[in-house]
C-alpha cells in the first residue's frame, strides 16, 4: 500500500473491453491526460499530440489536459478538449523542486496541486487517467488522486460499475538502468504502478531500444508494459497557426542541399546541446 503523503508511431486502441462503456453510463467518454511538466515542454507535448489525435478520431470523447505549464492553454485543440493549468514547479539541474512564480514553499505548493488534481478527476470522472512519465506525480502530488482512484474502483465492484483505468505512458529512454532504478526505489515507483496503475504504454520501438529488456524492473511490471511504437507526429500539422507557418516559410532553408537539424527536446537544458552543435565542424 502507498501512503498519501500530502506534507504515435501510431496510438493503440485505448479501451480494454472491460472499460465502462457510453452506453452505461450515458455519456461521451471522458479522458484525463496528466503531466508534471516542471521542467521543459517535452512531457506536455506528449499529451497534448495524444489529445489532439484523439480529438480528430472517431472516438467521441471529452478530454482534459492537467498541466503543468501555463502555454498548454494557448495551443490550438479540437473541440472537446480543454485544459486546466497547475500552479508552476521549477526543477533545478539538481534535480530539487520549488515553486516557479508563487511564493510558497515546496509543500504548500505541492499540497496545493495535488488538491486541483483530485478536486478536477472527482468532478469530471474520468473512464481513463493517462499519467506520463511520473507515476505518483511531481514530488508524489498524485497520490491522494490515485488512492481516490483505487477506493471508486472497488466500489465499481459492488456496484458492477466498471473501473477507471490508468495507464502510465513512458518514452523509451528514460535514463541509464542504474539511475532509473536508484531514483524508482527511492520514490517506491515500483509499487505504485503494481497497485494503481492497469497498463504501461511504451512510446518507442522496442526493436531500437527495448525498456523491459534494459533495465531492471520486475516480472509483473514488465508483464503491464505495451510497446505502442513512436508516436505519429502529423497529427501537430492540423493545428500550425498561420503566424507559425508564415515565419517557417520565411526562413531560408535550403532547398537542394542537406539539412542538419538540432532538436533538444523540451528546451529548459538545451543551451549547451544547442551552442556545440553550432560549432561543431559538420
Amino acid at each position: 500500500m502507498i501512503v498519501v503523503n500530502h506534507k504515435p508511431q501510431r496510438v493503440s486502441p485505448l479501451f480494454p473491453k472491460t472499460v465502462r462503456t457510453p452506453s452505461s453510463h450515458d455519456r461521451r467518454w471522458r479522458i484525463v491526460l496528466y503531466s508534471h511538466d516542471t521542467m521543459g515542454l517535452g512531457h506536455k507535448r506528449r499529451n497534448l499530440l495524444i489529445a489532439q489525435t484523439l480529438g480528430t478520431s472517431a472516438l467521441k470523447a471529452d478530454i482534459l489536459l492537467i498541466s503543468g505549464m501555463r502555454d498548454a492553454s494557448d495551443v490550438p485543440m479540437p473541440d472537446g478538449v480543454d485544459s486546466l493549468t497547475l500552479p508552476a514547479l521549477h526543477k533545478g539541474t539538481d534535480g530539487t523542486y520549488e515553486a516557479r512564480h508563487l511564493g510558497l514553499t515546496l509543500e504548500e505548493i505541492i499540497s496545493l496541486r495535488s488538491q486541483l488534481i483530485l478536486t478536477a478527476v472527482q468532478g469530471f470522472q474520468p473512464d481513463l487517467l493517462i499519467v506520463d512519465n511520473v507515476p505518483r506525480g511531481a514530488v508524489r502530488e498524485l497520490d491522494a488522486t490515485l488512492e481516490y482512484v483505487r477506493l471508486e474502483n472497488l466500489r465499481s465492484r459492488e456496484s458492477l460499475r466498471t473501473p477507471i483505468r490508468c495507464v502510465l505512458g513512458l518514452r523509451d529512454v528514460l535514463d541509464t538502468p542504474a539511475s532509473v532504478q536508484r531514483d524508482w526505489l527511492r520514490a517506491h515507483n515500483i509499487e505504485a504502478i503494481r497497485h494503481y496503475y492497469d497498463t504501461v504504454w511504451v512510446y518507442g520501438d522496442p526493436d531500437i531500444y527495448d525498456l523491459r529488456r534494459e533495465h531492471f524492473f520486475p516480472s509483473d511490471i514488465i508483464a503491464k508494459m505495451r510497446p505502442l511504437g513512436y508516436l505519429d507526429q502529423r497529427a501537430r500539422l492540423n493545428y500550425v497557426n498561420h503566424t507559425a507557418r508564415a515565419n517557417l516559410e520565411r526562413l531560408p532553408l535550403p532547398t537542394d542541399d542537406e539539412l542538419v537539424l538540432c532538436v533538444v527536446g523540451g528546451g529548459q537544458d538545451g543551451a549547451a546541446l544547442a551552442e556545440a552543435f553550432v560549432q561543431a565542424a559538420l
